[in-house]
């Protein structure tokens, strides 16, 4: 019996594998009395990508729309969450690369915002591998990632946090991030309750051991994590990052 077992679970493991299963690992975390959703996702094995528009050509805007833009091609959407700034119509302000293709270049303009408090950052995948790195340092590589966003401020570089950022800052919103480790695993994190950009920043590096991080924003924070039981719907979205698998027959 377990000669017959063993064999049925290595046939489904081999099965999963086939059909592009993504392992999600999604958590609460709490830090400094705040509980922080982190759903970690490794780049050798799970389909992360960045979503913007549908066929229509149309910017998706939420997580159901891109549900419903998944289906269509046979796929499930296992993880997603906002990702990256983006203007009054929807398009992306900074980097955005979608399978290969970019859409917008490296924004590296002075201004205000968030998303100017330099140094600001991109998230970029491909390969089986994944990062986060600075704006300037990104524009001098020769990268070309699958799919990248920019947005800003970076969060930590070589675990230090932005010179922006003060433990006396008084701001606290609804946040979420993202930071890579290991070179592959990317870790995306939302904060349950209002939160300062320090108390964000300490998060990714004293808990989740993060050298580099990126906010990807505050406010329109939203997370679709089945395996949290959360999704969010608030206001239309801009760009999407996603992890999709292949839908079981």
């Amino acid at each position: 019996m377990r000669r017959v077992f063993s064999a049925a679970s290595a046939a489904v493991a081999v099965w999963l594998s086939a059909v592009g299963a993504a392992r999600a690992d999604c958590q609460e975390i709490e830090a400094e009395g705040v509980s922080y959703a982190v759903c970690s996702f490794d780049a050798r094995r799970d389909q992360i990508r960045l979503f913007l528009r549908g066929g229509d050509g149309a910017i998706l805007g939420s997580f159901s729309g891109l549900e419903s833009e998944l289906a269509k091609q046979g796929e499930t959407l296992v993880f997603a969450m906002n990702a990256g700034m983006y203007g009054e119509d929807r398009a992306p302000i900074g980097l955005y690369v979608e399978e290969g293709r970019v859409a917008h270049s490296v924004n590296l303009h002075d201004g205000a915002g968030n998303f100017h408090m330099k140094p600001n950052g991109v998230f970029w995948v491909g390969g089986g591998r994944a990062g986060v790195v600075e704006s300037r340092a990104f524009a001098s590589k020769t990268l070309r990632p699958s799919y990248a966003t920019q947005s800003g401020p970076l969060l930590l570089s070589g675990g230090r946090l932005n010179a922006h950022i003060h433990e006396d800052g008084q701001s606290a919103k609804i946040r979420n991030g993202v930071c890579v480790t290991d070179g592959h695993v990317a870790r995306f994190a939302i904060s349950d309750a209002p939160v300062t950009f320090h108390a964000f920043a300490h998060f990714f590096r004293e808990r989740l051991g993060c050298q580099d991080a990126l906010y990807l924003d505050g406010s329109i924070s939203s997370l679709y994590a089945p395996q949290l039981a959360r999704h969010d719907r608030f206001r239309p979205l801009g760009p999407i990052v996603g992890v999709v698998e292949k839908r079981r027959p």
